[in-house]
């Protein structure tokens, strides 16, 4: 490990905002290598909310390489595959899960509340850890970053990394002008609902027409996570209160059949836990500027491609391997790390976080006719040939996968 303190005077001071994955992740990596991290939560607590989240890839190699990857198996979500089922709830095609191969069930599934906790657990006595604040204006210069929060508070870094979700307020702030949005079509409803005796282990997958998907998928905690998603035009539905989100949701489903009736009760009895996201993809032009940097869902989320983890544990690897192989050769200067984790990652972000045009709503099929259709594809995907050569590479865009470096500095 580089002892930053003895050959340039003090470690760099760094904020990180956003609590999450990439975030503690990439704290994990800066304190292995002696930066001075702050780590940043809007909410006043550590959230432990959140849906099944998928590990795949070279994600897995990243928990090897924190050495967490016995501890994640310890607390998958247990489910067995995915089952797509009709208005009666039978399956009329199955996808189950595989060790070694990652379909829709990952092969390493578990709550991102769960695996968000274990990663602020391994740095909670390494890091300044503040919640409850949020960045209201930054201002860098050749040799910091000064920073102002919502509470009143001042501080200078040398360095502001931005790890927050899709909506990130610090990237709106600091970098609108090199920002644009991907509309995919759809909004998605999520949700945490009652377990029933009749429950299985099973992702449950039902399309109804009129542009309408409904799910029901096990966790390892007691209760099922529930979604909700329809075809629509942007509509600022996600702004509304979620009253009233539930009652244009309620609209939306009426006689959608299967178990929809059971999810809307559901997400009205734990309006806690209920959020909606719309299908879209952020495209930065840059991920970074001066002494300033974005990674994971602010900087390339989209809607649900099972790689937004992945990609954010591998994007704070990269980051705090390549700041502290730049720190060594060339001392507080980043540019040189900054260049190389975005020319690195940028087309495998690209091609893992991007859905074919039209691909949202080619899942939400408005006619019977579409849902028939979509039936078929589904029965056609879950044979044994199909399956075996979709595998790994269908289910996820993901190309262009990097050659990880070895960075001996963050081995667990």
């Amino acid at each position: 490990m580089p002892d930053t303190t003895s050959q340039h005077h003090r470690p760099p001071r760094v904020l990180i905002t956003g609590a999450s994955i990439a975030g503690p992740a990439l704290a994990w990596g800066l304190t292995r290598i002696g930066y001075d991290v702050t780590l940043l939560e809007r909410s006043p607590r550590q959230r432990e909310t959140g849906q099944n989240i998928d590990i795949r890839g070279l994600g897995r190699e990243i928990l090897r390489r924190m050495g967490i990857e016995d501890e994640v198996r310890r607390n998958l979500t247990g489910e067995r595959g995915t089952h797509y089922v009709d208005d009666a709830g039978h399956a009329y095609a199955t996808l189950p899960r595989e060790e070694g191969r990652d379909g829709p069930t990952a092969e390493l599934e578990i709550l991102r509340g769960t695996f968000a906790g274990m990663l602020v657990d391994l740095v909670d006595n390494a890091v300044d850890l503040r919640y409850g604040d949020f960045v209201t204006a930054a201002r860098q210069d050749a040799d910091g970053v000064d920073v102002e929060f919502d509470s009143g508070a001042r501080d200078r870094f040398d360095l502001l990394l931005v790890a927050e979700g899709r909506s990130s307020r610090t990237r709106r702030l600091l970098f609108a002008d090199q920002t644009r949005y991907r509309d995919f079509g759809a909004t998605i409803t999520y949700g945490t609902i009652e377990r029933r005796p009749g429950d299985t282990d099973w992702w449950d997958w039902y399309t109804a027409a009129g542009g309408r998907v409904a799910s029901l998928r096990p966790d390892n905690v007691g209760s099922m996570r529930a979604t909700l998603s329809f075809a629509s035009d942007p509509m600022g539905y996600q702004d509304l209160p979620v009253e009233s989100q539930l009652t244009v949701l309620r609209e939306r489903f009426a006689g959608a059949g299967w178990q929809t009736r059971r999810i809307l009760d559901g997400f009205t009895a734990r309006p806690e836990e209920f959020y909606v996201q719309r299908v879209e993809q952020v495209i930065m032009s840059t991920w970074s500027s001066g002494r300033v940097a974005v990674l994971g869902d602010a900087a390339w989320g989209s809607g649900p491609t099972g790689m937004g983890t992945t990609l954010s544990l591998v994007g704070a690897h990269v980051l705090a391997g390549e700041l502290a192989e730049t720190y060594a050769a060339n001392g507080n200067h980043p540019g040189r790390a900054f260049t190389r984790y975005e020319s690195m990652l940028r087309r495998y972000v690209d091609s893992a976080q991007g859905l074919p045009f039209g691909g949202a709503r080619l899942l939400h099929p408005s006619t019977r006719a579409g849902v028939t259709a979509i039936q078929a594809l589904h029965r056609l995907t879950a044979t044994r040939p199909l399956r075996r050569l979709l595998q790994n590479s269908s289910f996820t865009s993901a190309r262009h996968v990097p050659d990880l470096p070895d960075y001996p500095c963050l081995r667990g």
